[in-house]
């Protein structure tokens, strides 16, 4: 959206229906907004159909950091401060954050399929630095083929947004192979798991494994024993010498 002069205009977000106010971030808060556009009309759902075919970025801006509260905050005029920039749009103002929006979807002939799952990720600068002032923000459908709304023009279009902040401009290491993050619970549960199967393993060997071998080594040391005697051949007592009157 642009005026006369060519120049980029920002207009506030559509209004929720959920909060009756255009979608709000809150510095630092991690949580789930549920935002539904009641009705989309004609020109927006063109916009819609520019945006999922990446025919025009949807661009947004959030402050940086809390505005000052100034006249010319106020003024529909299109003007530059040009010590701070406040009155720039895009990436020229350091009074806020460029936040594009990558909406997904597919186009059909009659209607539009939005994958109205979004993550919205947050950096938010060093406190050492700049406490309270954001880096850098971006978004993102996700699940563009699972997770869809289908859209014609006078519906309403029901979207999530799943904001995250992190502390820093870097984003830290989530995927590690198979794995993630390695949270104190999952040491836990590691050491206990361990400590149960030992436990099994020693009350298997003790009532199990250990008397079978002791009765297995028992039986050899009888059969040892025979073979080194007499081979079962006793010795008989009845060879005597009879005392008998001889003739």
């Amino acid at each position: 959206i642009t005026d006369a002069s060519g120049q980029l205009q920002y207009i506030p977000f559509p209004t929720c229906n959920e909060t009756g106010r255009p979608l709000e971030l809150f510095f630092g808060v991690e949580k789930e907004i549920n935002c539904t556009l009641d009705f989309i009309s004609d020109p927006f759902f063109h916009l819609l159909e520019f945006y999922v075919h990446n025919d025009a970025p949807l661009t947004c801006r959030i402050p940086t950091r809390p505005l000052p509260i100034s006249p010319s905050d106020t003024e529909s005029t299109y003007s530059i401060d040009e010590s701070s920039k406040q009155g720039a749009l895009g990436t020229q103002s350091t009074a806020y954050t460029p936040l594009v929006i990558a909406l997904t979807g597919t186009l059909q002939l009659s209607h539009l399929h939005i994958a109205h799952h979004l993550n919205v990720l947050l950096h938010a600068s060093p406190r050492s630095l700049s406490p309270g002032t954001i880096d850098a923000a971006t978004a993102y459908s996700t699940s563009p083929t699972t997770q869809t709304t289908k859209l014609v023009i006078g519906d309403a279009l029901p979207l999530v947004f799943s904001v995250r902040w992190y502390p820093s401009p870097r984003l830290p290491s989530g995927w590690t192979g198979v794995g993630g993050h390695i949270y104190l619970s999952t040491v836990i549960y590691c050491m206990l798991s361990a400590g149960a199967a030992t436990a099994a393993s020693f009350a298997w060997f003790r009532g199990v494994e250990l008397p079978r071998r002791l009765r297995s080594r028992g039986l050899g040391v009888e059969g040892g024993r025979g073979g080194a005697g007499y081979g079962g051949y006793g010795i008989g007592g009845g060879y005597g010498i009879g005392g008998g009157k001889r003739d």
